[in-house]
């Protein structure tokens, strides 16, 4: 086939984009700009574009899909001319169900924890070589793409994004995979920017649920009150089973999950990744995998890239990062750490740089979520609030919203490094908590220089 990328370098773009090249079809794009790593990758596979922009002498009729990214227009000239020409012109999530519509699609669903989730299913399925197709949100350990596509095998797994679709499909990605076998891990209000309300934001997760085809199984969490409520009163005809945090103990900052075998340690830890390990082997063994080789398999699953990864450690101090910025899974990545390492002085670093951390309306959700830190600070850019249009947030006013003594703030990014280099990191875990850079601060160069 013959398909065009408009916006080939987003994250989930370049990724598909890469995985339809090595599945054999003649991939081309465009994008007005590309950053890295996107640009390093699609580069290496001789699918960068040569010149940024937009160019509709590219779309061509011999063109067999066009493929329209989120970061595009309406008014982007190459779909204007796609659409002249009459073009099939797919959103990414509807271009991956039509590749996997004769497959068994495995959606996994949730306001946090669904790429951990959907990490940990593949681990175990390459574990057991057993061959599925995926689409992930994060790079994972033992495979060289995000995406992969193959006309073989049975099995789809989809991590199921609750975001729109693309300009021309204001749907969230979710509803239109239409599962055979589906989770859902968590409800938490997110994406206010698209759902203002927490009601309208619900409602997107009941869609969800009756989209899964009729006779399909939802595996869902029955300790979050709104995800069993609205399972509970879906009418669609479905199977669906409940899972929870499973028994575990800590020790000597090893976590050990409670078998029928015995105690078994784990590489990952934290109340929260239990739960997402407990919702994976219900997924796994509904996908032809036992127990007993998911246990064998998951114990070696060492977490998601960014999902409360080890950076560096020394006798006396440790380093996590982690992509939390909503409140529950700040919260949740804060209580996971202090819990396994009590006797250590917990340090939590928080960025807050998306549309809804840096909304007025939405900042008290995060009261508490820091409560578990010995020390605490906060980082926001106010030029970051100028771009988005949103109205400045003082100090008072993350501090209110937090309710926790003692936090630290910074708008400054100058500022913050000078902080970071006044902390004492003896006997200490340090916990950075991001999807950005903090204003550009390089993570790998101050360990090296403070450990």
């Amino acid at each position: 086939m013959r398909i065009h990328f408009i916006a080939i370098g987003g994250s989930a773009m370049h990724n598909l984009a890469m995985a339809l090249h090595d599945k054999g079809d003649i991939v081309t794009g465009s994008d007005d700009a590309v950053f890295e790593p996107s640009r390093s990758r699609l580069l290496a596979k001789g699918l960068l574009p040569e010149q940024m922009g937009w160019f509709p002498e590219k779309i061509t009729k011999d063109i067999d899909v066009v493929i329209l990214g989120m970061h595009a227009k309406k008014d982007n000239p190459e779909l204007l001319k796609a659409q002249e020409f009459g073009l099939k012109v797919y959103s990414y999530p509807e271009f991956i169900y039509e590749h996997s519509k004769n497959k068994t699609r495995v959606v996994i669903g949730g306001s946090h924890g669904k790429t951990t989730i959907t990490s940990m299913i593949l681990h175990v399925m390459n574990y057991h070589n057993v061959a599925v197709d995926f689409l992930v949100g994060a790079q994972l350990e033992g495979f060289d793409n995000m995406v992969h596509l193959t006309h073989e095998n049975d099995f789809m797994v989809i991590e199921g994004d609750e975001y729109l679709s693309s300009p021309a499909d204001l749907r969230p990605k979710f509803h239109l995979y239409q599962p055979n076998i589906a989770l859902l891990s968590g409800i938490a209000w997110d994406h206010i920017n698209v759902f203002p309300t927490f009601e309208n934001y619900v409602e997107q997760f009941k869609i969800f649920i009756d989209k899964i085809i009729n006779g399909g199984i939802l595996v869902y969490n029955e300790e979050d009150s709104v995800v069993k409520e609205i399972v509970e009163q879906s009418e669609n005809t479905i199977r669906r089973l409940p899972y929870s945090t499973p028994p575990y103990t800590i020790s000597n900052g090893i976590t050990y999950l409670e078998t029928s075998d015995g105690d078994m340690p784990l590489e990952i830890f934290g109340a929260h990744n239990l739960n997402n390990l407990n919702g994976a082997k219900w997924i796994c063994q509904n996908m032809g995998i036992d127990e007993a080789d998911f246990y064998e398999a998951i114990a070696t699953f060492k977490g998601a890239s960014k999902r409360l990864e080890k950076i560096a450690e020394n006798k006396s101090t440790v380093v996590f990062k982690d992509f939390a910025h909503s409140p529950s899974k700040v919260k949740a990545t804060t209580e996971a750490v202090k819990n396994q390492y009590p006797d250590k002085k917990l340090i939590a670093l928080l960025e807050l740089h998306t549309y809804s951390s840096l909304n007025v309306e939405f900042l008290s959700q995060y009261q508490g979520a820091l409560d578990k830190a010995d020390t605490a600070a906060v980082f926001y850019s106010l030029e970051a609030l100028k771009i988005k249009r949103m109205p400045e947030i003082s100090a008072e006013q993350m501090q209110g919203a937090f309710q926790r003594e003692g936090l630290k703030t910074f708008t400054n990014a100058a500022e913050f490094k000078l902080f970071l280099q006044t902390l004492n990191l003896d006997n200490a875990v340090l916990l950075f908590m991001s999807s950005g850079d903090y204003g550009g601060l390089d993570l790998n160069q101050y360990v090296a220089e403070n450990m």
